[in-house]
């Protein structure tokens, strides 16, 4: 029996039952209103946790439509960084979800 002998160790496949594969995830879906450019950082915390959120931003869109813009430049800057899916609605809204569900256009 030689040194490397000891090391030439048979490997056997590890069979692993579908009940240990499944990972229990869950995404919670919030709703939130974007009065201002400082809620961008609170959204963007609840994407990072994995929430899906709906993004009232209507009001700010007609009151101060120069900030609604920057909101969303910003929205589109941090979902590219981190992989995040953004979209609007005619009614709105945004939705923005995290990089593991993806929106399908």
């Amino acid at each position: 029996m030689g040194l490397l002998d000891v090391f030439k160790r048979k490997e056997e496949p590890l069979e692993v039952s579908p009940e240990e594969q499944t990972i229990e995830r869950t995404s919670t879906v919030r709703i939130e209103t974007l009065n201002d450019f400082v809620d961008i950082d609170r959204i963007t915390m609840m994407l990072k946790e994995g929430n899906v959120v709906f993004i009232r931003a209507k009001e700010l869109q007609r009151k101060d439509l120069g900030e609604f813009q920057n909101c969303v430049a910003k929205l589109k800057r941090v979902a590219g960084q981190y992989g995040f899916d953004l979209v609007g609605t005619e009614e709105g809204y945004l939705l923005a979800t995290p990089q593991s569900i993806k929106i399908v256009r």
